[in-house]
């Protein structure tokens, strides 16, 4: 029996066949949810991880037998919930993908209600609930992660009322008009405020699920209202809100609501930053790209991205400036979705065309404008690319949070002298912590355009400046101290279910 479970879709390594025989291999990068969640294991006895595997029709809904692995010397076992194909395929690629992401990235016209099946996404999240409550010990904690789960809360405390339950939302979290436009709203916030605990990346985020439970279910009562903390008041951030609700009521059980951006493991990608051999590549980088400016622009097939947005708008900044053209290249990786999300098919292809057509009027015998490709990149090889890059354009239309800001940062920002330029959207969940960079409207091309000729002119001392603030507040809030808060409100003394005083 487990004292602490993290539920989250995926499993903690990547598991190949090698020899006939699976082995288990740690995740490349030290960020992103899963390397991140798996710190949280040092502070908590008798751990385990819960995901799911894919398995024949029979197995489906089993808990399958349990692996074990080492984190910080510490073994944890990791066990799955059985899953058909076609549950994965429903419940995964089609309602998640094709139903919930858009309306919580705010894209209405994406929100495919037809592809839904809300009826198998039942049946999912009471599979990881069952298997969740069969492993919890008395009075465990049980700490679940991102939308695709969001009934299995509310299936766990119909079972198991002794046992504390948190939600983490990786996610932006939409305002109510938009969140409405769901069928199934009343059932998912009925499940979250079964919870003890959600956290969010952004005091905004916090709010607007405040905002949906005060309008869709009732009785539902703001409690308390905290102030946020400094580093997430930046001035004029879309996403800012100086006071949020911090706990909601329904009759005699109270949740709270948390807001705690992740960080990066700054101290790792300061070490590869520095190291002789990252150097070395990113000099290779700059002599064979032979460009004056290096832009580069990490992420993955997905309309939130804005890719798109941005290479209509790096097109319009070759047609406006013509002595930009030869001296500037702007490197996109943007990563294929996985085998599955058919949802993706009509970004993939524009974004190539895009590629194409602009590489297609501007290249020369010797320049081409756009260098793409959809294949991962290592961790190491990643970090070589962002030193070599004078500026990182990362500009979603949406976004939680987004770590590849913060990477860049830790990178540059760990240089003897600190320099780079970070362009970002206005509507990413880090850009309440990131007041130095460079802020952007992704939906207006000419926005993007004066934007990225300021980067490209903005003088070295003004970007180490910049930078060095940004490094600063980035290595302060690291994933070290991300860990250290989340822990501390996991293992708040307050009983499960019990009732806030309002303040």
């Amino acid at each position: 029996m487990a004292k602490f479970i993290v539920v989250y879709h995926r499993l903690p390594f990547e598991e190949t066949i090698e020899d006939g025989k699976p082995v288990l291999r740690e995740p490349k990068s030290p960020n992103g949810i899963i390397p991140s969640l798996k710190s949280f294991f040092q502070f908590f006895d008798q751990g385990l991880w819960l995901a799911w595997k894919k398995v024949p029709e029979p197995a489906v809904g089993k808990l399958l037998p349990a692996q074990t692995m080492t984190v910080d010397g510490r073994e944890i076992a990791v066990q799955c919930v059985g899953l058909s194909d076609t549950l994965v395929d429903s419940f995964y690629y089609q309602t998640s993908k094709a139903a919930l992401w858009p309306i919580l990235h705010s894209f209405t016209e994406r929100f495919d209600y037809d592809s839904a099946d809300w009826g198998q996404f039942r049946e999912v999240n009471r599979h990881f609930a069952e298997a969740a409550c069969l492993v919890a010990d008395q009075g465990a904690t049980i700490w679940i992660h991102d939308y695709n789960l969001w009934l299995v809360p509310g299936y766990i405390r119909a079972r198991r009322p002794d046992v504390r339950i948190a939600f983490f939302h990786h996610t932006p979290f939409p305002a109510s008009d938009m969140f409405g436009i769901l069928p199934w709203r009343k059932e998912i916030l009925e499940s979250l405020l079964s919870c003890d605990r959600i956290g969010f990346h952004a005091p905004r985020y916090a709010e607007n699920f405040a905002a949906c439970s005060r309008a869709f279910i009732k009785p539902a009562v703001s409690q308390t209202k905290s102030v946020v903390e400094a580093r997430l008041q930046q001035r004029g951030t879309l996403l800012q809100e100086s006071v949020y609700t911090s706990a909601l009521s329904v009759g005699k059980h109270t949740v709270r609501l948390d807001v705690a951006p992740i960080g990066v493991d700054v101290q790792s990608i300061a070490e590869v930053a520095t190291h002789p051999d990252t150097q070395a590549q990113a000099r290779a980088l700059r002599e064979q790209l032979g460009a004056e400016k290096i832009i580069l622009s990490v992420g993955r097939i997905d309309y939130t991205k804005g890719t798109r947005e941005m290479l209509l708008a790096y097109e319009a900044l070759l047609e406006k400036r013509e002595d930009l053209r030869g001296t500037v290249k702007l490197c996109v990786t943007s990563v294929a979705p996985a085998p599955g999300i058919r949802t993706y098919d009509d970004v993939r292809a524009d974004i190539e065309r895009l590629v194409g057509s602009i590489n297609g009027r501007f290249s020369t015998a010797d320049w081409v404008p756009i260098l793409f490709f959809t294949t991962p990149m290592g961790f190491n090889e990643l970090i070589g690319w962002y030193m070599a890059a004078d500026i990182c354009w990362i500009t979603p239309l949406r976004d939680g949070l987004n770590l590849v800001v913060k990477e860049y940062v830790a990178a540059r920002g760990a240089q003897p002298t600190p320099g780079g330029v970070l362009l970002l959207s206005e509507f990413v969940g880090a850009a309440i912590e990131l007041d130095e960079a460079l802020r952007t409207h992704p939906y207006s091309t000419r926005s993007m355009v004066q934007s990225i000729e300021q980067a490209i002119a903005m003088p070295d001392e003004e970007a180490s400046t910049r930078m060095t603030a940004l490094y600063q507040r980035v290595s302060q809030h690291d994933i070290r101290a991300w860990t250290s808060t989340v822990v501390q409100l996991l293992k708040d003394g307050t009983e499960p279910g019990t009732m806030e005083r309002a303040s």
